[in-house]
C-alpha cells in the first residue's frame, strides 16, 4: 500500500459524473491504494485544460477525461503527453464507434453537457410529480404558492388526470375541488391568480360520468351525486365563482381529449406568465 495518496483528475465538459462512476467501479480492484479523486467540471476551453494539466503535473497525478469535442480531446491528450502524464479518454473511442455505426461523417456535431441537461429534466419531472400527488384534490395547501398551475372544479371535471398528465411534463400542479355552498380556501387568493385555471363540463356528460363511476364501485347511481338537478346546481355554483374571479380562465372539458385540454392550459398559463411556450405536450 502506498503511503502518499495518488490523485486521479477527472476533466469533463459536463459534470464528470460518468467518469466518476466508471473510475470508482474500476478502483474496487485497488482497494489497498490511497487514492484521491479530483473532479474538474465544465471544462470547455483550451486555457482551462492548460491550467488544469499544470496542476496535475505538479501533483504527479493521472488524468481521466470525458470530452465530446474531438478538438478538446486532442488538446488534453497532446498537453498531457508533453508533460509525460497518463491520460485516459473514456468518451472519445465510444463516440468514434457510434459515429461509424450510425454513419455520421462529421465527428464534431456533439454537444457538451447534454447528459446533465437530460438529468435536470428528469429530476424536474420527478419533483413535479411528487408535488402534484401531495397537492391532489385539496389534500394539502402547503406550498400552494409553489404550484405552476392550480386547477379548480367540481367533482369529475378531470382535475386529477390533468394534474398528473401535466406533472409528467414537469409542471407542478395543485388541484382544489369546488364543493357546493362551500367557500374556497383563503390560501387560494394569496397566490398568483394568473396560475389558477377553472374547469367546467356539460351537465349531461357529468351526470353520465358520475353514474358510471358509482356503478363501477357497486354504489347506487340514483343518489344525489349523480342526480341531474344536483349536478346543475353544482355547475351553476362553479360558474358563479368563476364570474366573481374573472382572472381565472375557464376550460370546458366536455368530450375533450386530455392531451388537448392540457396543451391549451399550458399555452394560456405560459402566455399569462410570459414563459416561452414550446411544444412540450
Amino acid at each position: 500500500m502506498s503511503d502518499a495518496p495518488s490523485t486521479i483528475f477527472i476533466l469533463s465538459d459536463g459534470t464528470g459524473e460518468t467518469a466518476s462512476t466508471m473510475i470508482r467501479a474500476a478502483l474496487v480492484q485497488y482497494a489497498d491504494e490511497n487514492i484521491n479523486i479530483v473532479r474538474c467540471k465544465n471544462v470547455r476551453t483550451e486555457e482551462q485544460i492548460d491550467a488544469l494539466i499544470e496542476d496535475v503535473f505538479a501533483r504527479k497525478g493521472m488524468i481521466v477525461f470525458t470530452m465530446v469535442s474531438p478538438q478538446m480531446s486532442r488538446k488534453v491528450i497532446e498537453t498531457a503527453a508533453q508533460k509525460g502524464l497518463a491520460a485516459v479518454d473514456l468518451m472519445g473511442p465510444l463516440l468514434l464507434a457510434f459515429n461509424t455505426y450510425f454513419g455520421h461523417t462529421s465527428p464534431g456535431h456533439h454537444t457538451a453537457g447534454l447528459l446533465r441537461a437530460v438529468d435536470d429534466q428528469y429530476f424536474k419531472r420527478i419533483e413535479a410529480i411528487e408535488f402534484t400527488v401531495k397537492h391532489d384534490d385539496g389534500k394539502t395547501l402547503t406550498y400552494l404558492s409553489q404550484a405552476d398551475i392550480i386547477l379548480i372544479g367540481i367533482s369529475r371535471t378531470s382535475k386529477t388526470p390533468l394534474s398528473i398528465f401535466l406533472s409528467h411534463k414537469g409542471w407542478k400542479v395543485a388541484n382544489i375541488p369546488l364543493v357546493l355552498n362551500t367557500p374556497l380556501p383563503e390560501e387560494l387568493f394569496k397566490v398568483d391568480q394568473r396560475r389558477i385555471v377553472g374547469l367546467t363540463i356539460d351537465p349531461e356528460s357529468l351526470t353520465r360520468i358520475r353514474k358510471k363511476r358509482l356503478e363501477k364501485f357497486g354504489q347506487d347511481p340514483g343518489g344525489e351525486y349523480a342526480n341531474m338537478a344536483y349536478v346543475h346546481k353544482e355547475i351553476e355554483y362553479a360558474a358563479n365563482l368563476f364570474k366573481q374571479n374573472r382572472k381565472w380562465p375557464v376550460f370546458d372539458v366536455t368530450d375533450r381529449a386530455l392531451e388537448e385540454t392540457a396543451a391549451e392550459i399550458v399555452r394560456v398559463v405560459a402566455s399569462r406568465l410570459d414563459i416561452p411556450y414550446t411544444a412540450i405536450l
